[in-house]
Parts: structure tokens; C-alpha cells; sequence
């Protein structure tokens, strides 16, 4: 999508008169975009992630099948669709396009009304894959990441860090006596104290880079990419503070007359042959002395 909310349609199609057909029966809905041969294509593709890509099977510098398999290969291309436009009407053809990975083919001459509602229909249907995936990667409860979304990230930011040599922090943070809450206001209230506890340590972030998650009842993870333990530990404090700003009553802690987190935060440079886990293994272990030490504090190390 655009900054407009139009789809990115990208049509890979060296034939001018196809090109003018494409932008009169697309362009007020989409967002066009035209690469004349595969090479500028798959570059576009690259640059863009379209929603959609309309790809001709006969190209100047190579064959649109082959575009579409390498296509395919890029993992954040994976999912959009691939719309042929061909003039070859043989059935093996449209097989081997298939195969390639297309979803549907478009025989030339093109019809304009075909064309828009072929179109149409495939966007709609990304869209709705596309509702489904964000939804399969957010927690029910608060909105937050969930945990899978949050171990997908942490992957990514650690290979990425470990070819940069910039540090990676991780934060564990655990609502102090959850669980005599959850007895004394019941579990609607509980989940109510979730919701503004996730709320409040999300808006405790500085950066865009900056993620909090919820990580399984009760407990949170935040993610800091380009962050030593000492900007852990500010960030950590700042969690704290903004949730006890909350002012949540809670009768039965033994900490305080209002709801108060426990944090552990752990910092390191990530190498290529390291394992993330032993990043938050270490930030747990740091809650769990935490918790030990008091709770309503934070409190770190370097691994």
C-alpha cells in the first residue's frame, strides 16, 4: 500500500501499447509501477514489496518464468501474487507458469475488464492473507507481538547485529504478585490490568526500534536493538516508572498498595555462531534475581 492506501501493483511488460493499457484501466485504483525487462523488475520488486506484480512471460532480457522463480526465492516476496501476461496459449505453458509459482494467467490480447477484475480479485484476497498473518502475530489480550513474532525478531536483529558488531538488549519484566491480583479482582480485571500495563510499557519506548511483547501470562519481553546494558537499564527503569504511574490498586502485593513490575535486562554483541536464547536466558535469570531481591526494580549484566 501507498501513502494514499492505493495497492502497489508492479507490471513487469516491455510492450508500450500493453503498458498504456495498464496504466488506463489501473492507474486511478493503484499505485503503477513499470519496469520495461526482468533484470529492472526484479530490482523494482526488491526495492518495493508490490502487492501484486503483473509479469509478461516473454522478455527482452529473459524469461518471465525464471523472473518469477527468483521472485519466489526472496522471502519477503514470497507472498504476492504473480499474474502472467502471455501471448502463448498452449496448456504446458500455463502449467510451467504455475509451477514457477504464478497465481493466474492473463492471455494477450488483454481485456480491459478481465484484466481489472482479475486483478481486483487477487488483491483482495492478499489482503485478506495479509489481515489473517498480522492477526496470527499479535496477542489476543493486549495487541502487543506475541511471542513468535517477538523470537522471529529477535533472530533477525541478532544476525543483524552480529555482522555490524553493535550491542543487543534484551528486557524480562514480570507483573509483581499477578497472581493475588488475578484472586482479589478476578480474572476480567486482571486482564484489564494486562492491557494497561502492556500499554504503558510500550509508551515508555523511545526509539521506532524498540519493541515490548507479551511473552506468556503475565510476563513481557522488550527487544533493543543498538543498546548497551546501561541504556537497558534506563529503558527498564522508565517501564517501571510508567506502570507504577498507573496508579493500578492491588491489595494483595506484599510490595506495594499499586500494581509495580520486576525487570531483568541483559546486553551483548551478538556473534555469528551465538545463540539468542542464551540472551534472554540471561535477562531471566536477572527477573528471577529480581524477584528474589525485593521485586519493584530492575536490574542487569552483560553476557
Amino acid at each position: 500500500m501507498d501513502s494514499l492506501g492505493k495497492p502497489t501493483v508492479l507490471a513487469v511488460e516491455d510492450d508500450t501499447a500493453i503498458q498504456a493499457l495498464l496504466r488506463a484501466v489501473l492507474g486511478a485504483d493503484c499505485n503503477l509501477k513499470i519496469a520495461g525487462d526482468g533484470a529492472t523488475g526484479l530490482l523494482a520488486a526488491s526495492e518495493i514489496e508490490p502487492d501484486l506484480i503483473l509479469l509478461d512471460v516473454m522478455l527482452p532480457d529473459m524469461d518471465g518464468r525464471e523472473v518469477c522463480r527468483r521472485i519466489k526465492a526472496n522471502s519477503r516476496l514470497t507472498a504476492v501474487p504473480v499474474i502472467f501476461l502471455t501471448s502463448l496459449s498452449a496448456a504446458e505453458h500455463e502449467v510451467e507458469g504455475l509451477e514457477a509459482g504464478g497465481i493466474d494467467y492473463l492471455a494477450k490480447p488483454i481485456n480491459p475488464a478481465i484484466l481489472k477484475m482479475r486483478v481486483n480479485n487477487h488483491l483482495e484476497l492478499k489482503r485478506s492473507r495479509d489481515a489473517l498473518e498480522r492477526l496470527a502475530r499479535l496477542d489476543g489480550l493486549t495487541g502487543l507481538a506475541n511471542r513468535r513474532t517477538f523470537d522471529d525478531m529477535l533472530l533477525r536483529e541478532w544476525r543483524r547485529l552480529a555482522r555490524v558488531n553493535n550491542p543487543l538488549a534484551v528486557i524480562m519484566m514480570d507483573v509483581d504478585h499477578f497472581k493475588q491480583f488475578n484472586d482479589t479482582y478476578g480474572h476480567g480485571g486482571g486482564d484489564e490490568c494486562l492491557k494497561r500495563v502492556a500499554k504503558a510499557a510500550a509508551g515508555a519506548l523511545q526509539r521506532p526500534a524498540d519493541v515490548v511483547a507479551r511473552y506468556g501470562g503475565e510476563e513481557f519481553v522488550a527487544l533493543l536493538p543498538d543498546t548497551t546494558l546501561d541504556g537497558a537499564l534506563m529503558v527498564a527503569e522508565a517501564i517501571r516508572a510508567a506502570v507504577a504511574a498507573l496508579n493500578i490498586p492491588h491489595t494483595g502485593s506484599k510490595v506495594a498498595s499499586h500494581v509495580t513490575l520486576s525487570l531483568g535486562a541483559a546486553s551483548t554483541t551478538p556473534k555469528a555462531d551465538g545463540k539468542p536464547e542464551d540472551l534472554l536466558e540471561a535477562a531471566d535469570m536477572e527477573l528471577y534475581a529480581t524477584k528474589s531481591g525485593g521485586r519493584n526494580q530492575s536490574r542487569g549484566r552483560i553476557l
